[in-house]
């Protein structure tokens, strides 16, 4: 059982019990009071059982996200560099850059996703401003077009 591909909650009550067992055998033997150390073990337990399901990280849905497309990349710009001069203007979640599926070479342009007022920051400052020695192009990218032989190929 792989315990990091568990719910967060299942590898909370799995590090609990853990940590229970420690503490056990650790109090047990530094206090000499096997019913002290089993309180405490308890204590942890239950402590790590409950707060993992009071404290719930800020859910991913709630965060607003924009993608850019940004045109006339640099064939030698990579995922990093297009990421810390996005990072300039706001958070940064994602960064894509396409490649040709045959040769594997960069195409010059790719997707950069940030919580919506970051990217319309980013837009608005990097549109039509140099890069490596090529003015880049920022837009709001489109959606992605359903392909008619795609749909016919599923049918």
């Amino acid at each position: 059982m792989k315990v990091f591909q568990q719910p967060v909650p299942i590898q909370a009550v799995l590090l609990a019990i853990l940590l229970a067992l420690l503490s056990l055998a650790l109090v047990a033997w530094a206090v000499s009071s096997f019913y002290l150390a089993l309180f405490f073990a308890l204590g942890v337990m239950l402590g790590g059982i409950v707060v993992p399901l009071l404290v719930r990280p800020p859910a991913s849905a709630t965060l607003a996200t924009t993608t850019l497309y940004v045109g006339n990349l640099p064939y030698r710009a990579n995922e990093a560099a297009v990421r810390s001069l996005f990072e300039e203007h706001g958070q940064v979640l994602s960064v894509r850059l396409m490649k040709d599926r045959q040769t594997g070479k960069r195409r010059g342009f790719g997707f950069v996703e940030m919580p919506t007022d970051a990217a319309e920051a980013a837009r608005v400052a990097l549109n039509d401003t140099e890069f490596q020695q090529r003015t880049l192009k920022v837009r709001e990218a489109n959606e992605r077009k359903e392909d008619d032989s795609d749909n016919e190929a599923a049918s």
